[in-house]
């Protein structure tokens, strides 16, 4: 981790220079884990081109100092900008970027506390950086995914059609793969029947899962801080003739990325190349949603999809999560995480696929 840790403020250091920025202010617990390997609730980093401060109060110092492994000055206090703008004092420092997404109350401070200073907004900063996964980041969602994958294996012979409510699975869900080994879900899971699995974002509810519906499960669970997605859409009791011409174009959406995804492709193609398999079969009206998202240390990243020709990398996990909804009836989506590579991609999520139906 101490490798991947230098490796990540090295590239800080250098887009400082590319910015023509003196030091940046980064705040947020995901993106002082990133830089530093520390993980609480009270932390502040200001990273110059020769000078790594950070900064948290008497709860988490013998925390950071176990932790920080980085050549960084560690400072106990409960002011932590008025500390940085005390340190810098005397310094040739004079331009120092900070997130636009703060907010307005610290952005007052800001202005406050640095009034002598040139202060800089910067869009996606560190965001622009967390896009590229390195091979610890990388490990630790392959592990999460795998999590995911035992968790979804073990729910399809928990579910009990007439029984089993959509809440049940959910707390099945996060309960197993805690057993497995993850620190806790990564978002709050989808978790829809019937007529509510035409809601993309149908959240758990006490509806029990009859026979002769569908069921969509959207969940994925944090190890080591980082994040797994998947989405598995399973039929109870019986399948239509519909309902399984439905499935199996999702799933044609979702494997034409597959085999198409590498390094190169636009953010306008990786969008467009399943979402033409669902307009070529007739539903292109009932896929409502973009294609997907980048994942890692949150469970929604950059980069997003649309209309940009703006490339994707080689080492970025990204979201593969076509989807069919008819609305009152019922909606299918299938979600695997993609590792890009220079001329492919590798799917971390290999929880079974095929259309599967539980009596």
């Amino acid at each position: 981790m101490t490798n991947h840790i230098e490796e990540r403020l090295k590239r800080v250091e250098d887009k400082l220079v590319e910015t023509g920025l003196d030091g940046f202010i980064v705040s947020g617990q995901r993106n002082v884990y990133y830089l530093t390997g520390f993980w609480g609730t009270e932390a502040t980093v200001f990273i110059g081109r020769n000078r790594r401060l950070f900064l948290t109060d008497a709860r988490y110092t013998l925390i950071a100092k176990q932790s920080i492994t980085a050549d960084f000055d560690i400072i106990e206090t409960r002011a932590a900008l008025e500390e940085i703008a005390k340190l810098l004092g005397g310094s040739d420092i004079k331009t120092i970027g900070f997130d636009e997404q703060v907010t307005y109350a610290d952005y007052q401070h800001l202005l406050r506390v640095f009034a002598e200073y040139d202060l800089k907004a910067q869009s996606l900063f560190l965001e622009d950086l967390r896009m590229i996964k390195d091979a610890s980041e990388i490990a630790a969602i392959r592990k999460a995914c795998q999590i995911s994958d035992k968790a979804f294996i073990d729910v399809l012979d928990f579910i009990k059609p007439g029984q089993t409510t959509e809440m049940a699975v959910n707390h099945f869900l996060d309960a197993r793969m805690r057993h497995y080994g993850a620190e806790c879900a990564s978002f709050e899971f989808i978790v829809a029947s019937g007529y509510r699995s035409a809601m993309p974002h149908g959240v758990a509810s006490d509806k029990v899962i009859q026979s002769g519906e569908t069921l969509t499960l959207d969940f994925g669970c944090y190890y080591d801080h980082y994040v797994s997605d998947m989405t598995r859409t399973v039929h109870v009791g019986h399948v239509t003739d519909e309902e399984h011409r439905i499935y199996e174009t999702v799933l044609a959406a979702n494997q034409a990325l597959i085999e198409a995804a590498k390094a190169g492709v636009t953010y306008r193609q990786f969008d467009q190349i399943p979402r033409q398999v669902i307009k070529d079969a007739g539903f292109g009206d009932y896929f409502t949603h973009g294609i997907g998202h980048g994942i890692g240390l949150d469970i929604h990243e950059y980069p997003y999809f649309g209309t940009s020709d703006e490339t994707i990398k080689p080492n970025m996990v990204l979201t593969d999560e076509p989807g069919i909804y008819i609305p009152d009836k019922y909606g299918v989506r299938i979600e695997d995480d993609l590792l890009i590579t220079e001329d492919g991609c590798e799917v971390l999520t290999l929880a079974p696929k095929e259309l599967i139906v539980i009596k």
